[in-house]
């Protein structure tokens, strides 16, 4: 069976990898020089490798004295950190080529457009055009920052989480508009770092659609490492003026404008699926309002030879969501039966505290009208917290009031993004708050505020609170 998959991002090679795996004659398409996507080349790899530098630079400042470590005050190398940076999505992207050539995957570098449901026009990166027929295809193009006119990005002081990644400078004061996981990772960079940051977002809270108490205590935190937030406010326009940008904007319920200026600013309000290259106009492939490709619970499209997955599709833009897809798209097409629960994705921010949710908010099961009940645990109750000087943050378990099933977990603190798994594990078995109360874990570590939790919500049970 002859497999196209178009874009080598997470979901798409991922996608490769499987696919060879089970006997399939696979070419993947990626019109950039480097493997892995946004994810591995300006998303998640990157800003992780930067979130670390600069978390390292703050305990440095801030926390190592408190230790007994004396060394004096740290400087900052700006271009070096911003090179160990480069290095890690070298290396990754080195080994996705490595991998691609252990599966024998055919990889072809250009863009990629449909002629019809089952023939690709790849115009590559040497101007050479070819056809390329398929049996089935996977679209795996990803997604792109959205970018407002009157926002009037420029790349230059005007940016994109792309362009923050690969600064020549360190700002001394930068504006970021949208108060999402984007913009309040690449927000607590900066700021660690020294950099004056304020955050504009419309909503009157942070991360719209996670856990609002997480929320709460995340902005708490944030703001006590020096970033501002205006909620409620509206940005009507960003302009470059020299070496300046001029932000103005407006409270949602007012007419007065309010102008603000700084070095730089970053456009954090969301990302668009990218199908702008793909012709599908040459297939009976459809989009929805937000223009992402329709497809059913297999991710077909209207053209049953034909899928798609990740950013371009419904659901929230993770690359774990992504690579799930791919799996699973792989093994359909093989015939099997696979299995994929999309309401058991975790979603992280990678802040510090970090920020993890798995299932329902309360937002979600008040809409539902689902009686339930929560348990709690603050981070400070726990020796091991005290012991890293990790005290911000709590565990917070919605289970079903009637059956104690757990229906949602929310998570801000150390190591969130890694405790999560322990609670996506427990629903996709339907666990209890009991079950997991009753589960033996390790002293001292960050995992027993989850235990705590589950005790907390079956009867207020928790030993330590």
């Amino acid at each position: 069976m002859k497999v196209v998959i178009i874009g080598a991002g997470p979901g798409g090679y991922v996608c490769a990898i499987r696919c060879a795996q089970l006997g399939m004659d696979v070419t993947i398409v990626e019109k950039y020089n480097s493997l892995g996507g946004t994810c591995l080349n300006v998303g998640c790899i990157p800003s992780k490798a930067l979130l670390d530098s600069s978390e390292h630079f703050y305990q440095a400042t801030h926390q190592f004295s408190t230790h007994g470590i004396e060394v004096g005050k740290p400087t900052i190398d700006f271009s070096k950190m911003i090179g160990r940076k480069s290095e890690v999505i070298n290396q990754n992207t080195k080994g996705i080529e490595f991998l691609m050539k252990k599966n024998k995957i055919v990889v072809i570098q250009g863009v990629a457009s449909f002629l019809s449901n089952q023939k690709l026009k790849i115009h590559k990166t040497d101007d050479s055009i070819v056809e390329l027929e398929f049996d089935k295809c996977i679209i795996a193009t990803g997604s792109k920052p959205i970018t407002p006119p009157s926002f009037q990005y420029n790349k230059d002081r005007i940016i994109t989480s792309t362009e923050a990644l690969s600064l020549k400078e360190l700002p001394k004061e930068m504006l970021i508009v949208g108060a999402g996981v984007i913009g309040l990772e690449m927000g607590s960079v900066y700021a660690r770092l020294g950099t004056k940051v304020t955050v504009l977002e419309y909503m009157d809270r942070l991360l719209p659609g996670m856990d609002f108490d997480c929320a709460k205590e995340l902005q708490k935190t944030l703001k006590a490492i020096g970033i501002e937030f205006l909620l409620g406010k509206s940005v009507q326009s960003v302009e470059q003026i020299k070496q300046k940008v001029k932000l103005i904007y407006k409270s949602k319920d007012a007419e007065a404008m309010t102008n603000i200026e700084a070095d730089y600013c970053l456009i954090a309000i969301g990302r668009r699926a990218f199908t702008d290259s793909l012709n599908i106009e040459a297939t009976s492939i459809a989009k929805d309002e937000k223009g992402r490709i329709t497809v059913n619970s297999n991710c077909e499209t209207a053209e049953k030879n034909i899928f798609a997955i990740g950013d371009v599709i419904h659901g929230p833009m993770l690359a774990h969501k992504a690579e799930e897809e791919g799996v699973f798209v792989a093994e359909y097409i093989a015939g099997q039966k696979p299995a994929l629960n999309h309401h058991l994705i975790p979603g992280v921010v990678y802040t510090w505290p970090e920020v993890a949710s798995v299932g329902y908010t309360e937002e979600h099961l008040k809409e539902k009208s689902i009686k339930y009940k929560i348990g709690k645990f603050p981070f400070k109750a726990l020796g091991r917290a005290r012991a890293s000087m990790d005290l911000d943050g709590f565990v917070k378990i919605l289970a079903d009031a009637n059956t104690d099933e757990v229906l949602g977990v929310h998570i801000i603190g150390a190591r969130a993004a890694d405790l999560i798994m322990e609670a996506a594990v427990a629903m996709e078995f339907k666990a209890t708050a009991e079950d997991i109360s009753r589960i033996c874990h390790p002293h001292p570590t960050f995992s027993e505020g989850i235990k705590e939790a589950a005790l907390d919500a079956t009867g207020k049970r928790a030993i330590h609170m």
